[in-house]
């Protein structure tokens, strides 16, 4: 940024994930030479054999593979009972998939606000949001670090009220020794390419120990369908369902990859506790902490920009945040936001783009505002935050790690040189530009320019 050679060199570059081993290609020339491709082939044996792995890893009696994670997550929630007009709490921080996933079933997404230290859902701001119509709570342990699931099921479990764990970034992460995943009353995961568990493209898994509900997912994941394991097909619908089929291809892979996923999971943990341990001695960033009582995945690594350590008042957070991230990206560090607007900001919920204006519109559901300025926590950490995602998740990313951790110290000793230019530049918040950006886009998308 202000000239001289880069900390991380040109030549380090980020390591390809997921990884690709000879065993994983084998595992898809199985499939291959099989001739059998989805769950709806007779005799398939990888996406079976995936279900049964996985629910044994996670601690569960079942599990169901879908399509993709946003498809788990809106099979799981039916499966548990949400129903047009229902409402479902989800943070107000996450990837949309999380709330649009209750709109697809023409649910009322309630959007509550997170705790800045963990980035997950704030049990005392789900208690208030709880109403008659509340149905289930979404929870999302957000970038890999499981959120306070004792707190949060006491509140559910006397209000009648379903978990459903969304665990799309946290596979293999604990709370309380028990793993994410084995705790709601039914949960999901994405295999996403992007994932710490991944696969040749899209997938998901929804876990449970509810025979009934795991019966019912399989159904609604295939025309409301009961498929025979062997026999032929009835292709009798007893409910309404979708057609979420996973691709056997995609679960031979994964299957594969969950052969090494707790030896890699062990060396990223060394790796990014390594690159934090150097960055805690910085005063001028706020490192992603890990209560004693649980494990962090480390899909994503946030961090905030302190202020007062670069000597500036509080009100330069954002601009700050900017001029740090822009010096970091400038030594080779891919610092990027994650996620520009809380998800109520959205389009598709401030503007009530759902069907045609429902659920919204369906009789007695309650007439919430979508604002941005409810969920001040949320504010503050898009504006103060920035994330590095997909460089650390390769088992042998510790040298490019090690780069990365000089370069924060390099930024971190021209912290007065970086203050200055943080004081007198002009800031848009991340979610006041995105709007901006979303209307030109949306009008040229539609012929409105």
């Amino acid at each position: 940024m202000f000239g001289g050679g880069r900390a991380v060199p040109r030549d380090l570059r980020i390591k390809a994930w997921p990884m690709v081993t000879e065993q994983d290609e084998q595992a898809v020339q199985r499939v291959l030479r099989s001739g059998r491709f989805t769950s709806a082939s007779a005799g398939e044996e990888e996406i079976a054999g995936l279900e049964r792995e996985w629910a044994r890893h996670v601690g569960t009696e079942h599990c169901v593979a879908v399509s993709n994670g946003t498809a788990a997550l809106s099979v799981a929630l039916s499966a548990a009972g949400v129903e047009p007009g229902d409402e479902v709490i989800v943070p107000a921080l996450s990837f949309i998939g999380s709330a649009t996933a209750p709109l697809h079933l023409m649910a009322v997404p309630v959007f509550v606000d997170i705790d800045p230290v963990t980035f997950n859902l704030d049990p005392a701001a789900i208690e208030a949001a709880i109403t008659g119509r509340t149905k289930a709570i979404v929870v999302v342990h957000l970038h890999g670090l499981p959120a306070d699931l004792d707190r949060i099921t006491a509140i559910a479990d006397r209000h009648g009220i379903a978990v459903v764990e969304d665990a799309a970034q946290a596979h293999g992460a604990r709370y309380r020794g028990r793993a994410v995943g084995s705790i709601g009353a039914v949960n999901t995961f994405s295999l996403n390419v992007s994932k710490n568990l991944a696969t040749c493209g899209e997938g998901g898994l929804i876990t449970t120990d509810d025979a009934d509900i795991a019966t019912r997912a399989t159904m609604l994941r295939q025309f409301g369908e009961l498929i025979p394991a062997s026999g032929e097909r009835s292709y009798v619908a007893h409910l309404l369902g979708w057609n979420c089929k996973p691709n056997a291809i995609q679960a031979a892979f994964t299957r594969s990859r969950l052969t090494h996923f707790d030896a890699e999971a062990a060396v990223r943990d060394r790796n990014v506790r390594r690159l934090l341990g150097r960055l805690a001695d910085l005063p001028g960033f706020l490192v992603p902490e890990v209560p004693a009582d649980r494990t962090h995945a480390w899909h994503i690594l946030r961090f905030r920009v302190r202020p007062a350590a670069f000597g500036l008042a509080d009100a330069f957070a954002g601009p700050l945040r900017a001029v740090v991230q822009r010096a970091l990206r400038a030594e080779g560090v891919p610092a990027a936001p994650y996620q520009l607007q809380p998800l109520p900001a959205q389009r598709v919920f401030a503007e009530r783009r759902g069907f045609g204006g429902y659920p919204w519109a369906l009789p007695g559901v309650v007439e919430r505002p979508y604002r941005a300025e409810d969920f001040p926590a949320v504010l503050r950490v898009l504006d103060d935050s920035f994330t590095v995602q997909k460089a650390h998740l390769h088992p042998e990313s510790g040298p490019l790690l090690d780069r990365y951790a000089d370069a924060f110290e390099k930024v971190w000793e021209h912290r007065d040189a970086l203050a200055a230019v943080a004081a007198r530049t002009a800031h848009t918040p991340h979610w006041e530009r995105a709007s901006e950006i979303g209307d030109a886009e949306w009008e040229a998308a539609f012929g409105m320019r």
